[in-house]
This record gives C-alpha cells, structure tokens and sequence, in this order.
C-alpha cells in the first residue's frame, strides 16, 4: 500500500515540477521542442504532447489513488488508524489552527501550501514576462506599427492569461465529491471547498486581468474589430469574451454577503461553469485546453454518476418531528453501503423543487445502523421549512418521492487516538456530532472496546432546540445500557433563563409508506466501489484516445497535415468535447448498471424484511407517543445532561481545564463559536488541545 502510495506521489510532484518549469525559456524552446518531435503523430497531432505531459499523470495518479484506497478499505485501516498513538508532536504543530482575514481558519500546513502556490504564480508570471520582453525591442515594435509599451502590454495580457490558466488547471480538483485524489490526500470535498473559492477568485481576477489589459491594448492601438474576430486557425476573441463574461455573471454571485441572501441565484447562476469551459475551450483550442483537461475530466465522470445515481427515488421510512422546526429523516439503506462520521448527503425533493439540491449532514451511523441512515433536516431556508411544514402538519404526508446523491464523507477518521473529545456545538452544530457520538457508541458497546472520554458543550437559542439531544441515539437499534461510555453533556440555553413550566412542547415520530419501487440506499461508485471508478476513469479515457486518433487520422490529418493552419479549431474542439462527453457518458452508465445489477439483491432482500411499513416501531423510543421536552432517549444520557439557563459557555475555561494528554477538540457552528475554539486552541497555553473544524450542512 505504501508503494502503491508512494508512486502516486512521485508522478504528483512530477507535474507540479513540470508547472514550475512550464514558463521557462529552455523547456518551450529546447525541451517542449525535442518532445513534439518524438511525440506528434498522425494519429493525435500536437495535442497527443500536451495530453502526454498534463493530463495522463493526473488520471494516472487518479488510478493509482483509486487501487491504493482500495486496498486500505480492505484492509479495515479506518479502525486500525485510531488505536495508533499520539499525533507526531511535530505535525501537530503544523496542524494547529490559525485565523487569517479573508482565509477562515486555516492550519499552518494549509498556509504553507497557500503561500508555495502564491509563489509558483508569482514565479510564473516573472519568468513568462522576463521571457516574453526579451524578444520586444523597438524595431521589433515598430514593424507592428506599435510602440514598445504597447508590445509589453500586448505581452502581458498574454502572460496573464497563461497563469490563469495554471490555476483553471488546478480549479475542479476539490468540487470531484466522490475523487479518488481528495481522499489519497486525506481530504473530503466539503473540507476542500474552500480552496475551490481561494481558486476561483484568484482565476477570475487573472481571467479579468488579461481580458482588461486585451481590450486596452486594442482601444490604444486601434484594434477595436479584433474583439469581434473568431479566427478559423487561431486564438477566438469572441469565445474568449463569452468565457470571461459567463465567469464575471458567475463570480458575482460567489461573494458571502450575495451567496448568503440569494443562495438560489448563487446555486442556478454557478451552471454558467458549462458557457465557461466550453468557450474557454474554443478561445484557446483543444490542444492547449489539454493542460486544464484532467481536473475537468475527473469532476465530468464524477458529475455523471452523481447525476445516474440521482434518476431513482429512495425509500424514507420515517420522520421524527421535533418542536424546533427540526426533522430527522431516516431512510432504508443497503447493508454493504458504509460512511463515515460527519458524511453528508445531498438531498432533492421534487414536490418541492425539482433543481434544488442541498446538502445535509449525515447523523446515522453505518455500524449502529446498519439497515438505515438519517439525516436532520433545520427549518432555516425557505426549502427547508416547506419540508418541515409537510410532514409537521395535523395531517402530514404518507409518502415523499426524495432523490439522494452520496454519502460523501473522510475515507477514514481518527477519533479514537485521542484520549479525550470535547465537542462544541451552536444550534444545528451538533448535528455532525451525533453520527460521531453513534459511532462511539457501538464501539463500545457492541465491539467492547475502549472510546475516548466525550465532554459534548451545546449551545442552544431557546429551550425547544434542547429536542436536538433526543437524536444522540436513533430511534431503533438503542443498545440497552451506555455503561461504558464516558459522557457528560453541557447544555447552554442562551435566551431563556429559567426552564419554561407552561406550553411543553412534544416530538412526534410519523412512519411513512414508500412505494415499492422506491429503492433502498445503495452505495456509488467511489467510497463503495474504488476499483470500479478507477476502471471507469481508464477504459472512459483510452476509449477517447481510440475515438480521437482515429477522427484524426482518418479526417482531420488528410485535410490538415499537423500544420493546424488548415482545419478550424473551433471544429476540432467541438469534435473532441463530444468524445469526451460521449466516452464518459458510455463508461459511466455501463459501470453504474453493473453495479445496481450487483446491488439489486441485496435491495429485494431488504424490502422482503420490511415487509409492510409498520404504522410504529416497537423498537422506537418514541412508539408514536408524545415525549416532553426535558427528556432524553435514555435514562443515562439524561443524569450525564446538565442544562444551564440564561448563560454561554465559558470555552477558554472548560478546554484549559482538560488535563488528558491528548484532547481532541472539535467544532461546529458560527463563525464566531468556531474562531473562539481555534484561538483557544492555537494560543500555546495547552499543547494537549488539538484542534478541528468540522464543515457541516443542515
């Protein structure tokens, strides 16, 4: 597993090797040279170079990564890494948080790569200046017809352009949700999100840069109809302009402040990504868009079997209603499908909308539960709380047709090493903490081994959210006693300060009847299946090899000759987007019906026990009973409950005062909450405290 690991590496720093020395004189006019001169051929012209040095060792790495995971599911490293010892002191210190304005909280590692990134598009921007100026000088100005400051700003636009297209190369890596270069790297698409963001930022201000500088340098040299050319043979200034105008309409919407209040233009104005590629892709050419080709690629396959696993509604089971505008919604699922703790799902409900997708933290646990998983679902947005209020009415649905993508979650987690975990929560924060804590709970009592102390800190509006609690154990499944588990939970009404005596609110559990063509959930390619994406990520990439060598020997060569001064551009991009799409979309669809071939099974076998939905379960705590606000699911969980009223937590205090040798601290919820840990945590004054952010949906 290690060389298998350690290969995938090596290529890795190979290609960002290769990007280090990309802008150089000596690799474009010596080395590029030599290489094209072994690798052009008829069958895929100057672009089989280009494909050969940028985007096979991205789908090779990607392959590998999708062997090495295999293996280490197989060999149960999800469970073996936690009783490993203490973290490397050394690490630690590089993981420990640090708040910086305009980057959240980032660790030290993460801030280092930042600034080694920063410095390879400084690096490239210098080099490819230093380059492009030597060749401008006046007599080479004057043959345009131009003067030098016009060359250099004609020169620089160009250069601008190129480093944007480094970062483009880099941009589609962290939204692949099911990648297999994520998770060979320890990361999880929602945890990578935000260097999406860094990238997207900083490829929109180079991309507006050079269009900026492109249009200036045309209006002072009197060159304003180049805006409207479309060359056959060369660079398209109009594909270029709709590219960067589709991108501006979609930056627009990315900011917090706009994202935050109008997330649905956020969410249909981001679909303009496809008018960017595509007119990306017909700016440059296929050949050179080849260097960004493979983060696209990974993230089209990636896109597809989401978009296949998305067809079929799924059976939800039941609901429990809660009095703070809060569901749990538990579906049927495939015993073999397994996640981890803080995995999310993405949720559709066509009643409702049929676009709308939103992601919500899974609080099931695949072990405790092997047959079910659940979500909680807050009545914050407007989506949300048409959900809450059809199934909490007097008179609620008997069925909800509901598509799913996911789960998505870390390939493994490490909770066990530590000695200790102090979770804090605000509001819809403890939901990631549930599936945790239902985790911990059947390793101890159901695989009798030993689990971390637990010091959960909640931290509630009013007294009805205190209901969040009841989830800590899921309605069926409850093992009959927690003696072995350490727990103390700490619960801060913040708005009230005293217990409410008059209109106790109550929790309702509603089962529902699914239809019996609505399919349990089955796992997908990715987590559940490694080797079948990484078959899917080869055959889907030689299949458009064959399909492109053959169009090109058979059409394009006979009429071009390798000379791209012959056969439109703008054609051959055309053609080769749709082989692309095209070999996805066969690969994909024939791995994905393979699989729910295997899959269908086990799903008769699963409606076969459930035979009829019972109208309750006796396995419920709740049995279709009202239960009071104050209580929780078990007797121990509540004398391990203090509820403390009208007052916060003091955070500074309750992590000073953890004296084990290894505290895990994790954290989730505003933004403010979630700065206050990492502050606490980074301040030196305990090394014990090690800190981590859990990204959550809700």
């Amino acid at each position: 597993m290690m060389m298998i690991k350690g290969i995938a590496v090596l290529v890795f720093i190979g290609y960002l090797f290769l990007w280090v020395i990309t802008p150089t004189y000596v690799y474009k006019q010596k080395w590029l040279v030599k290489i094209r001169a072994q690798t052009t051929s008829t069958y895929f012209g100057p672009q089989g170079t280009t494909m050969l040095l940028y985007t096979f060792p991205v789908l090779f790495i990607a392959v590998v990564g999708c062997v090495y995971l295999h293996f280490k599911k197989k060999a149960n490293q999800n469970r073996d890494e936690g009783e490993k010892g203490a973290t490397n002191e050394n690490l630690s210190m590089w993981r420990r948080p640090m708040i910086i304005k305009g980057l959240g909280i980032v660790s030290k590692i993460e801030l280092a790569f930042f600034f080694m990134f920063i410095a390879l598009l400084v690096w490239s921007f210098v080099t490819y200046l230093h380059v492009g100026f030597a060749k401008i000088t006046p007599q080479s100005a004057a043959k345009k017809g131009e003067q030098v400051w016009q060359s250099k700003l004609d020169s620089a636009a160009l250069r601008l352009g190129l480093v944007g297209n480094l970062c483009l190369a880099f941009l589609f890596f962290p939204v692949a949700r099911g990648s297999s270069i994520l998770s060979l790297f320890g990361l999880t698409s929602e945890a990578s999100v935000k260097y999406h963001i860094w990238l997207g930022h900083i490829v929109m201000t180079l991309f507006s840069a050079h269009g900026f500088c492109y249009i200036l340098y045309w209006i002072v040299t009197n060159q304003t109809s180049e805006m409207l050319k479309w060359a056959k043979t060369d660079i398209s200034n109009v594909a270029g302009e709709l590219s960067l105008v589709a991108g501006l309409i979609l930056w627009a919407t990315t900011f917090p402040k706009i994202r935050r209040k109008m997330f649905e233009v956020f969410f249909y104005t981001h679909h303009l990504y496809i008018l960017f590629v595509v007119f990306f892709v017909f700016h440059v050419g296929i050949s050179y868009a080849s260097i960004m080709l493979p983060g696209f690629y990974l993230f089209m396959i990636d896109r597809f079997l989401r978009f296949l696993q998305s067809k079929g509604n799924v059976r939800l089971i039941s609901t429990r209603v809660l009095p703070c505008e809060t569901l749990e919604l538990n579906f049927s699922k495939s015993q073999v499908l397994n996640y981890t703790p803080t995995s999310i799902m993405f949720i559709n409900v066509p009643s409702i909308s049929k676009a709308q997708w939103h992601p919500f933290t899974i609080s099931s646990s695949s072990n405790l539960e092997p047959g079910s998983l659940s979500v909680m679902i807050k009545g914050e947005g407007s989506w949300s709380k048409k959900l809450y209020q059809m199934l909490s009415s007097p008179n609620p649905v008997d069925r909800l047709d509901v598509c799913i993508e996911g789960p998505y979650g870390p390939v493994s987690t490490n909770f066990l090493r530590h000695d200790m975990l102090v979770m804090v929560s605000g509001g819809s924060g403890i939901t990631p903490f549930i599936s945790i804590f239902r985790e911990l709970v059947f390793t101890t009592e159901t695989l009798k081994r030993k689990a971390p102390k637990i010091l959960l800190i909640s931290a509630f509006k009013d007294s009805t959210d205190l209901t969040m609690l009841e989830l800590l154990l899921p309605a069926s499944g409850v093992p009959k006693e927690l003696s072995k588990l350490d727990l103390q939970i700490e619960a801060y009404v913040t708005r009230e300060k005293q217990p409410m005596t008059t209109d106790k609110k109550q929790v309702r559990s509603i089962w529902l009847k699914p239809n019996t063509s609505d399919a349990p959930i089955s796992p997908i390619l990715g987590q559940n299946g490694w080797l079948w994406l990484g078959a899917i990520i080869s055959c889907s990439f030689v299949l458009f090899l064959l399909s492109m060598g053959l169009l090109t020997q058979f059409y394009i060569y006979p009429i071009d000759k390798n000379t791209n001064k012959i056969y439109s551009l703008g054609s051959r991009a055309a053609l080769n987007m749709l082989l692309i799409c095209a070999s996805i979309m066969l690969t994909c669809s024939i791995g994905f019906w393979c699989n729910k071939k295997n899959n269908a099974m086990d799903s008769k076998q699963i409606q076969n026990m459930e035979g009829v939905t019972p109208i309750s379960s006796p396995n419920s705590t709740f049995n279709n009973t009202d239960r009071e606000l104050e209580s929780v699911p078990q007797q121990s969980l509540l004398q391990s409950t203090n509820i403390h009223f009208g007052e916060r937590p003091d955070l500074k205090t309750i992590l000073f005062e953890q004296k084990e040798s290894s505290v895990g601290v994790l954290v989730c919820g505003p933004k403010k909450m979630r700065h206050e840990v990492a502050n606490i945590c980074s301040s030196g004054l305990a090394s014990n405290l090690h800190f981590e952010s859990i990204s959550f949906s809700w």
